[in-house]
Formats: C-alpha cells, sequence, structure tokens
C-alpha cells in the first residue's frame, strides 16, 4: 500500500479496502497457480515439502478452484470498485508470476528479474488506484522536483516519475533479498534443478545483489525526491541504512560466504519498513507536527496576523 500512502491524491477508506483486497486476491491466484505447477520440484526441496499441495492436504482440484476464482474476483474487485488501470496491472501480474516467471524458473536464471518486475509492480497499482497517471500525456508530464524552500504545487507530483521511483524501489529492493536467500538454500535449488544464478555462479549472484544494494541509494535519496514524492531531506536520513546494507552486500561478495549471506538477508528484512517509514515521514506536502500537537497551523496563523 505504498503507492497510496505516498501518493499525494485522495483516497477514500472504501478505495483503500477495495485495494487491499483486490491485490491480495490477485496475490492469492498467482501463488496457487505457480505451486499447481511446480509440485514435483517442490517435493524435492526442504523449504517447500511442505506445502500444501505436496502434502496432499488439498487436491489440484480445489486448488485450482481456488485459483481461478481468487485471479476473477481480485481484477473484478478492482476493476468495479477501484479503476481499470489497477485491475489491468493486477491480472496481468498474475499473468507474468504464473506464467511467464514461472515458466522461466525451470528454464533459465532471467527468472529472477522477471520476479523483481512482478514485485515491483503492487506499489505501482496502489499509485493508480488512486487515480495518479502512469505515462506520460499533455497534462501529465515528468516533472523534476529540484532542493528549494518555496512551497510547491502538489498536483504536479502526480506524474510519470513518481510510478516510476516506486516500482524501481521495490525492483532493486529483491535482489539483495533473493539472492543472498537463494545463496542460503543453493543446495535445494540445485538439488530441484532450478538454474539458479546462485547454483551456477555464486560470485555472480552475489555481485548482483552488492549492484542492487548500490543502486538503492540513488534510488532513494535522489530519485524518490526529484520525483516529489518526498522531500529532499529523505536523501539524509536514508543514507545509513543504505551504507548499512551496501556494506553487508560488499562484504557477501567479498567472502562469498553463508554467513554474509545470511546478515545481507536479514538487513533486506527491516530496510523496507524502515525506508518506507522515513519516505511517509519525509512526505511531501504532509506536516507531521501539527498531527502530534507540536506544529502551528494555519488558523492560529491567520489569528495572529489578524
Amino acid at each position: 500500500m505504498s503507492g497510496v500512502a505516498l501518493s499525494p491524491l485522495p483516497a477514500s477508506i472504501p478505495i483503500l479496502l477495495s485495494t487491499a483486497l483486490g491485490t491480495a486476491l490477485c496475490s492469492a491466484s498467482a501463488n496457487s497457480l505457480n505451486q499447481l505447477q511446480e509440485v514435483p520440484l517442490d517435493a524435492q526441496m526442504p523449504r517447500t515439502r511442505n506445502r500444501p499441495l505436496v502434502r496432499r492436504a488439498i487436491t489440484p482440484l480445489h486448488a485450482t478452484a481456488f485459483a481461478v476464482a481468487t485471479g476473477v474476483a481480485g481484477p473484478a474487485i478492482l476493476w468495479s470498485m477501484v479503476n481499470p488501470t489497477t485491475a489491468v496491472l493486477g491480472a496481468a501480474n498474475i499473468a507474468l508470476y504464473a506464467g511467464l516467471y514461472t515458466w522461466m524458473k525451470r528454464r533459465s536464471i532471467a527468472s529472477t528479474w522477471a520476479g523483481a518486475v512482478v514485485g515491483g509492480i503492487p506499489p505501482v497499482m496502489g499509485w493508480t488506484a488512486c487515480g495518479g497517471v502512469l505515462l506520460p500525456d499533455a497534462a501529465h508530464h515528468a516533472h523534476l522536483f529540484l532542493p528549494s524552500y518555496a512551497p510547491i504545487d502538489l498536483v504536479a507530483i502526480d506524474n510519470p516519475l513518481a510510478p516510476f521511483a516506486l516500482f524501481m524501489f521495490l525492483y532493486s529492493w529483491q535482489f539483495p533479498h533473493f539472492n543472498s536467500l537463494s545463496y542460503i538454500v543453493r543446495g535445494s535449488y540445485a538439488a530441484a534443478g532450478y538454474p539458479m544464478l546462485s547454483v551456477i555462479s555464486p560470485s555472480k549472484n552475489a555481485l548482483v545483489s552488492l549492484r542492487h544494494a548500490l543502486l538503492l541509494a540513488p534510488i532513494t535519496s535522489i530519485l524518490f525526491p526529484i520525483s516529489g514524492l518526498t522531500t529532499w531531506w529523505l536523501a539524509l536520513t536514508s543514507l545509513p541504512p543504505n551504507l548499512i546494507c551496501i556494506m553487508a552486500a560488499w562484504r557477501f561478495w567479498r567472502s562469498g560466504s553463508e554467513k554474509d549471506a545470511r546478515v545481507v538477508f536479514q538487513h533486506s528484512l527491516w530496510y523496507l519498513p524502515v525506508m518506507m517509514a522515513l519516505m511517509m515521514a519525509h512526505k511531501q506536502g504532509v506536516d507531521w507536527w501539527s498531527w502530534v500537537g507540536l506544529g502551528t497551523d494555519d488558523k492560529e496563523e491567520e489569528k495572529k496576523v489578524i
């Protein structure tokens, strides 16, 4: 829901709840369809052999019925209660994950990049749910918000650069997160026959993790403020979390040890909520001091002037 939270456009409670429910149903459908196709491979991996289909806790027929029901209900709720753009994104993500990603996972190391695209779409869905635009047009062109003390036009934040920033943040975060995890369980992937980068080339796997840990720094410190989603204070406060994760990824790349991989994975777990909290703290146009009663609102200023 980061796209909804950071959007400058208004969002009602029904829109918020419908977006959350529709997105959850799309995710449930995609995961169910994925697991239906991977039962023989999941049975070979300790990490996945306790899944319901592998244990035969449910039948493939029941799983298929659930996947179809949620796959129809999710986009339908998004279409009727939110808007068509968000519904199309939800349906496309089901197809990408259950179709392209699952198919590639057994054939190419590029499946990780396809999976990262899937993970980057949900925050964009939150953005479009509020009515935000995705592509530039005559009324919405890419606008750069350079450092300035002058008040900005919040309407101008509704430009294609904002959803691109949301997408890139979640897209790049997944590489330190998943590449470190896949290295830890690389033995299971190898036993199941998955052509993961952590199995084929552990050094390149760690390098990709480091590359995107480095990329997250300009994404959060430059792309977000310049898109207008946050103030430029984020460039300063995001520095410590980014440096911690970059150093961990660098050590993982240098040593190639499982211990350092675990550190990268553990850092990725707290990095996401911490960075999102910082983004909300520096959200453009929000005076949090007034929210907690420590600021001076406009009415009080007017009284002082009078």
